[in-house]
C-alpha cells in the first residue's frame, strides 16, 4: 500500500471515529471470538466503562448477564439472527446494573460470520424509576396520626386535608422544602374511599422532558426507536391517587398535556392514536408562591386552576415554632428505635438554639439535625451542642446562642456590678454543669477533663448543689 493510499485510509478511520464518538446512541461491535472492536463514547457512557476495560477483551470477562444467552450480542454473533427493539438488563465490571434497548445484528463477510454490532438506547434511569413506582403501589405509610404538631397553623392545614378526603377534586399542596408535603398527600389518600388503591407518586423534577412524558402516559411499541407497550403512571395510578411533585418544574407544553389528561379524564400513549379512559385523583405540590410561578411562566395559569379546587398551605417550620419541641422528641425517639440507642432527651439550651433559628430546610432539616446527632453520640442518654453536626456548630447563630449563658455572667453597662465571690461562684457552677452533661455525669471523666481528682470534683458540687437532676 502506498503512502498516499495509507494516508487515506487513516483519514477515513478517524472520520470513523469521530462519527461513532458524536452519535447519540451506543455502539458496540464484537468479533468472531466475542472481542470488543468497537466501543464508541456514547457505550461507554451508558455503560459507565473506560475504554480500556472493554477494548480487546471477551464480552463475558466484562460483562455479567443472568445467563450467558441473555447477551444479545452474543445470540446474534453464535445463532446469526438480527434483534430487533430488545430490552436487556445485565452488569458492568463494578455490578452496577444497566438497563437498553437494542437493535442488533451479525456480520458476514464471504459467508464467513466475522462478528456482530449492537446499537443501544439506555433506559436504566427510566427502568428504575418504573419499577420503584410499580412496587409501591398502595405502599403509603403516613395517615393524619403521622402528622406532628399542635400549633394553631399545623392543626388547621391537617383539618382542611382531612376535608378534601371526602371528594375526588385536584388538590395542590403549597409549600417549602421539607415542609412535609408528600405526608400530606398520603394522608389524604389513605383517609379516602380510594385508600384500597394505588398510589404512585413521581417527582417532576427528577427527569428530562425526553422522559417524563413516556413515563406519565406511556408509549406505544415502535412509536420512536427502543421504545416498547408500557402503561404510563395514569394508567398504573387507575382508581387511586397520583401524586405529581414540583409540577412547577414540567414544561409549557407537558403541563398543557397534563390539564387536557385531568379534564377530560382520558391519556394517549406517546405515539399512540387511541385514547384510554382513566379514573385517578391528582395531587400536585408546588414548593414556591403559584402565584408568582405564573407570572414568571413556570406555571400555567389554567392548570393552576384546575389544580388548585383544593389548595393547601403547608407553613414552614418557623412559623410553628411551638412545634419544634414534640418534634424533636418524634424524631429522637425515631432513631432510638433505628440505632438501637436510649437517648432520653435534649439540652433546653439546643433547644433555645432551635427555636431562635430560621430553619431554611424546615422539618427536613430539623430531622437531619437530629440524626446526625445521634452518630455522633456514644452513651450519653442527653444530646449536646458537643453532638450537632459540625456544620451546625460553625453558624454564627448557634454559636451565639452557645454562648448566651456565658455572656450573662459579663459586665453589662447599666447594671450592678456582682460581688467578686459572687460571680467566681455563678462563673464555676455554669462551667461544672457544662463538663458533667459533656461526660453523661460521669464523675471520673468529668473529674480528668478538669484536671482535679474525683473527691475535689465531688466537694464542689455538694458545695454548689449540683446533681444530675
Amino acid at each position: 500500500m502506498n503512502k498516499k493510499l495509507l494516508e487515506e485510509v487513516q483519514l477515513k478511520n478517524r472520520i470513523y471515529q469521530k462519527i461513532l464518538d458524536e452519535i447519540d446512541v451506543g455502539v458496540h461491535v464484537i468479533n468472531s471470538d466475542g472481542k470488543t472492536m468497537i466501543y464508541n463514547k456514547k457505550m461507554r457512557t451508558i455503560e459507565g466503562m473506560n475504554i480500556e476495560d472493554v477494548l480487546d477483551k471477551n464480552l463475558l470477562d466484562v460483562f455479567s448477564f443472568h445467563k450467558n444467552e441473555d447477551s444479545t450480542l452474543l445470540q446474534s454473533l453464535h445463532k446469526g439472527i438480527r434483534i430487533n427493539n430488545a430490552k436487556q438488563t445485565y452488569f458492568n465490571n463494578k455490578r452496577q446494573e444497566i438497563t437498553t434497548i437494542n437493535n442488533t445484528f451479525p456480520i458476514d463477510e464471504d459467508g464467513t460470520r466475522v462478528g456482530a454490532v449492537e446499537i443501544a438506547r439506555d433506559v436504566t434511569k427510566l427502568e428504575k424509576i418504573i419499577r420503584e413506582n410499580i412496587l409501591n403501589k398502595g405502599d403509603t405509610k403516613y395517615t393524619f396520626d403521622s402528622i406532628i404538631g399542635l400549633s394553631e397553623e399545623i392543626r388547621e392545614v391537617v383539618e382542611a386535608s382531612k376535608r378534601a378526603t371526602r371528594t375526588s377534586s385536584s388538590v395542590l399542596i403549597i409549600g417549602e422544602t421539607g415542609t412535609g408535603k408528600e405526608l400530606f398527600a398520603q394522608s389524604i389518600h389513605n383517609g379516602s374511599n380510594r385508600s384500597a388503591m394505588p398510589f404512585i407518586s413521581q417527582n417532576c423534577a427528577a427527569l428530562p422532558d425526553s422522559l417524563i412524558e413516556g413515563l406519565l402516559f406511556g408509549t406505544k411499541k415502535g412509536a420512536f426507536t427502543g421504545s416498547v407497550e408500557r402503561p404510563g403512571l395514569f394508567e398504573q395510578a387507575h382508581g387511586g391517587t397520583l401524586l405529581l411533585d414540583e409540577i412547577n418544574s414540567l414544561n409549557p407544553a407537558l403541563q398543557a398535556k397534563l390539564l387536557r389528561a385531568i379534564q377530560e379524564k382520558t391519556v394517549r400513549r406517546v405515539g399512540d392514536t387511541k385514547d384510554r379512559s382513566i379514573d385517578v385523583r391528582i395531587i400536585a405540590t408546588i414548593n414556591e408562591d403559584p402565584i408568582d410561578a405564573i407570572s414568571e411562566g413556570r406555571l400555567r395559569k389554567d392548570l393552576y386552576y384546575r389544580l388548585g379546587v383544593v389548595s393547601l398551605f403547608i407553613p414552614p417550620l418557623r412559623d410553628r415554632r411551638i412545634d419544634i419541641r414534640s418534634l424533636v422528641q418524634f424524631f429522637i425517639d425515631k432513631y432510638n428505635h433505628l440505632f438501637g440507642m436510649n437517648v432520653s432527651e435534649i439540652d433546653e439550651d439546643i433547644l433555645e438554639m432551635f427555636m431562635q433559628y430560621d430553619w431554611p430546610g424546615n422539618v427536613r432539616e430539623l430531622e437531619h439535625i437530629i440524626e446526625g446527632a445521634m452518630n455522633l453520640m456514644d452513651q450519653e442518654d442527653t444530646l449536646q451542642y458537643s453532638h450537632l453536626p459540625i456544620q451546625y456548630r460553625n453558624k454564627r447563630q448557634f454559636k451565639n446562642e452557645a454562648t448566651s449563658k456565658a455572656n450573662d455572667l459579663l459586665i453589662q453597662k447599666g447594671k450592678d456590678i456582682k460581688p467578686l465571690e459572687q460571680y467566681m461562684e455563678e462563673a464555676e457552677t455554669y462551667y461544672l454543669k457544662k463538663v458533667l452533661q459533656h461526660h453523661d455525669y460521669n464523675i471520673t471523666k468529668s473529674a480528668k477533663a478538669l484536671g482535679m481528682s474525683r473527691q475535689n470534683l465531688q466537694y464542689r458540687l455538694k458545695k454548689y448543689e449540683i446533681s444530675k437532676s
